[in-house]
């Protein structure tokens, strides 16, 4: 028998077995979205009433919340997340969710700063060479290890073995228990349909791109958008360095537009940190050699990020002032997502040469009684997350057009905003800027 494989028998265990090492007081972390902890979670559930204090760390994590089910009090277990996920953002409300600021690029070092008890997380089969692969998400895993007195691994042979600059790994001889899954099928996530006006937002996204961008997209509709309207361009040798990996870039592959020939580093490769949609997708990143999958700290690293030209950032945001402070996390003081990686690709990409920014938005929005209301406001909504400072926020898009407001005064942001608001709102806008000193007489009158 091969020796890793006998390493391996030796830490094969039952999950009941496994959680047996968690203690009351202890802190559990997961890795992100697909690769955290699922039959683990509920083998520990069933241990409730011999806990007391157990506290989880995860981010965005897709599969079931057992223990918050099986304690809707929250008396003996705490989840804490670094972004929230639709069962997070249900939660927080009840109490039994909690939000840590982070920007996505600091998490492996504060990841290093805090304790760490467990290690849960779902990977990869075993290979020959007694490696298992972290697949969906390399992240943070590794400084989670570092500080764990356990790491407990799920073995789920749905898991896609993705190959990797860093981090992306782990041998056997470096985990203390093997639980083998049932092998559930991984979540998965639908592209969303783009909606006309998040069309209409891709469209003039993909009149700026140019041959050789290196592309960054984030989750949704205009993502979606982007990667049809490229596919079916002429667009030629796009490279890849995204924090999120999502079906739009397999699309642009398939069609031949992505080649990562222009990049300056990790060329030929499609660079990301973790990975979110179909069977089709996990399917393409399994065992491909065109595909990198590298810790969050290197994939989200401003500096990383502009040492390639030409990077174009396509992340979505839920409301901007005429100052250009952006909210792309909370409704008021309500956590939606997080901060998660768009400060680090908005700064990163407007440090590369050649670099452009887009943070989108529709212009408007409407409530469940059918009124409309602008995204573009004289002011955030009072509690609001400021997600990216004006400081950094460099090219808004709404349907209506772009506006750059890097190097522009209050008075020339304002008025580029209000270019792009909706008509119906942009004499309201004019009066609210006036109000606050931030518009001339000589301004344009929309």
């Amino acid at each position: 028998m091969n020796g890793y494989l006998v390493e391996y028998k030796k830490r094969l265990v039952t999950a009941d077995e496994a959680v047996r090492v968690v203690k009351s007081g202890d802190w559990i972390d997961y890795p992100l979205v697909l690769c955290a902890a699922n039959e683990l979670e509920k083998a520990l559930s069933k241990r409730k009433n011999d806990l007391e204090d157990i506290k989880f760390r995860s981010t965005m994590s897709v599969w079931p919340r057992y223990c918050v089910e099986a304690d809707p009090d929250g008396l003996h277990f705490c989840w804490n997340s670094w972004h929230f996920s639709n069962a997070d953002r249900r939660n927080a409300p009840k109490g039994l969710a909690y939000y840590i600021p982070m920007k996505f690029s600091e998490q492996v070092a504060m990841t290093r700063n805090i304790p760490t008890d467990v290690f849960m997380a779902t990977v990869s089969p075993m290979d020959k060479h007694g490696y298992f692969s972290f697949g969906a998400a390399a992240s943070a895993s590794w400084a989670s290890i570092e500080k764990a007195r356990y790491v407990i691994l799920e073995i789920n042979s749905n898991m896609p073995r993705v190959l990797g600059g860093n981090q992306e790994c782990i041998h056997i001889s470096q985990v203390d228990y093997v639980v083998e899954s049932s092998n559930p099928p991984l979540p998965e996530i639908i592209p969303s349909q783009p909606s006309p006006v998040e069309n209409t937002i891709a469209e003039h996204i993909i009149n700026r791109m140019r041959n050789g961008s290196c592309l960054q997209l984030g989750i949704g509709g205009i993502p979606s958008a982007i990667g049809a309207l490229v596919a079916r361009s002429d667009l030629k040798d796009l490279g890849v360095h995204s924090e999120m990996y999502v079906d739009a870039f397999l699309d642009m592959t398939l069609a031949g537009n992505i080649t990562g020939a222009r990049k300056n580093i990790d060329r030929y490769k499609q660079v990301f940190n973790f990975a979110f949609g179909t069977r089709r997708m996990y399917d393409f990143i399994d065992d491909n050699p065109g595909v990198a999958s590298y810790s969050v700290d290197y994939v989200n690293s401003a500096e990383v990020i502009s040492r390639n030209d030409n990077v174009v950032a396509i992340n979505a945001c839920l409301e901007v002032d005429l100052f250009g402070q952006v909210c792309s996390e909370s409704i008021g003081t309500r956590q939606i997502s997080g901060t998660g990686g768009q400060l680090d690709f908005v700064e990163g990409a407007y440090k590369s040469k050649g670099g452009q920014s887009f943070l989108c938005i529709p212009s408007t929005f409407e409530n469940g009684d059918g009124e409309i209301f602008s995204n573009i406001k004289a002011i955030l909504t009072p509690g609001a997350i400021v997600t990216d400072p004006r400081t950094s926020t460099h090219m808004l898009v709404t349907e209506f057009g772009i506006g750059d407001l890097k190097g522009k005064s209050t008075w020339e942001r304002a008025e580029t905003l209000i270019s792009i608001a909706h008509p119906r709102f942009r004499e309201e806008l004019i009066k609210e800027a006036q109000k606050m000193n931030i518009w001339r007489k000589t301004n344009r009158i929309y």
